[in-house]
């Protein structure tokens, strides 16, 4: 019996602790496995800290949700999860305080608007791992082809760039307008933002059909849509379907994040990057995305997972993760190192804009749900912009009510 409980408590060899981490898999085979990184950063966080060891389970995208889930159900929590999302934990009570379980050095070096994006009314529970954000890409040679000198600053700009490429270069698509299934919360969002608009107002509350938002999609559907500047049908096109384009040297405009960047060169397309237009200017703020850590309290490990952690975000480790997967960082440290060593001049758009990102509402517990139901019909926006950013507004308020 005691050994049990030794076991089912976490306990390793007399006087020691093991702490669970369960972690999403940023490679797409084997041999780039984030087990590699896992099994590299615990094996020497061990080697500083012998009373603690730390179980590792690296899990692919497709299926962490879903096995977290059981784990949660079957009350077998992880100490330690890195994985997409956290507010459903927090709405479960599952989950350390960020306080709780970082240094105040640790803290201090966390960017701050991601540190704001992981609050839930106020208190910090997400604590942010990596991070990407948008930028505004257009292929060179065709711009050149048609007359075009530099890139847009603003949406008119845009259309008249847009309307020059179709006239001067036939067979493009002047700009790549995914708004399918796949990711049409993030292209919505990124065109909202910039016309003073967004998916809540200023008290948080959703505000899916504010004025500024139904301006937005009537703005497209009116300049770029209906004269054939975009897809025929954009509500049914994917964000992998407009990449693939731009990389194919199809699309001479789109909103891409740093994963482009690599695609684009690896094709030979002759590309640029730059702010994104928006309605007036530049967006000084564009759309962040974050993975998450967080940290459960149902083994209660506070002291040992907050050592952990700490070593984790040291600029070492959270840099070589960075650099391993080409995403951008949520420290200071390492966003200073990275704009300064000469190695990602390519990222150079994305490190700039990435302090001032705008993130999805990522503490509401009810945006997992909210953004399911903009990805299944939030496209058909661009044909009736007022019916279904209404009914979407219906729909997120009965979802937040319960």
């Amino acid at each position: 019996m005691a050994l049990t409980a030794c076991s089912a408590g976490g306990f390793g060899s007399a006087g020691s602790v093991t702490i669970r981490l369960v972690a999403a898999d940023y490679g797409d085979k084997e041999s780039n496995s984030s087990k590699h990184y896992w099994d590299d950063v615990t094996s020497a966080f061990t080697a500083a800290n012998p009373g603690i060891t730390v179980d590792v389970q690296v899990v692919n995208w497709n299926d962490i949700d879903s096995q977290v889930k059981e784990m949660i159900r079957s009350g077998n929590s992880p100490d330690v999860l890195e994985t997409g999302g956290y507010a459903d934990k927090v709405a479960g009570d599952l989950l350390y305080k960020a306080s709780d379980v970082l240094s105040i050095g640790t803290q201090a070096n966390l960017l701050d608007s991601f540190s704001r994006a992981g609050q839930v009314e106020g208190i910090q529970y997400g604590i942010p791992f990596v991070s990407s954000a948008r930028a505004f890409f257009y292929n060179k040679a065709i711009f050149e082809r048609a007359g075009i000198a530099k890139p847009p600053t603003t949406w008119d700009e845009l259309r008249q760039d847009a309307v020059l490429i179709k006239a001067k270069v036939p067979g493009s698509i002047p700009y790549a307008l995914p708004l399918g299934p796949e990711e049409s919360q993030a292209e919505t969002m990124i065109w909202e933002l910039g016309n003073g608009g967004g998916f809540t107002d200023e008290s948080g509350r959703y505000a899916l059909n504010s004025p500024q938002d139904i301006d937005t999609f009537s703005w497209l559907k009116a300049r770029l849509v209906d004269p054939g500047l975009t897809y025929a049908d954009p509500a049914r096109t994917d964000r992998k379907t407009a990449f693939a384009d731009f990389a194919a040297g199809k699309a001479a405009m789109l909103d891409g994040h740093p994963s482009l960047v690599q695609m684009s060169k690896d094709a030979g397309i002759d590309y640029g990057v730059t702010p994104i237009p928006g309605r007036a200017g530049p967006l000084k703020s564009t759309l962040g995305v974050a993975d998450w850590m967080m940290a459960f309290k149902e083994r209660g490990h506070r002291k040992e997972i907050k050592k952990f952690l700490d070593f984790v975000y040291s600029e070492e480790n959270t840099l070589k993760f960075d650099e391993t997967y080409n995403l951008m960082p949520v420290t200071h440290d390492a966003l200073l190192e990275m704009t300064t060593n000469g190695k990602h001049e390519d990222l150079a758009p994305f490190l700039a804009l990435l302090p001032q990102a705008t993130f999805y509402p990522l503490g509401d517990t009810s945006w997992d749900a909210v953004s399911a139901e903009i990805k299944k019909s939030g496209g058909g926006a661009i044909k009736n912009p007022a019916g279904v950013l209404g009914d979407l507004q219906k729909r997120a308020d009965t979802l937040r009510a319960h």
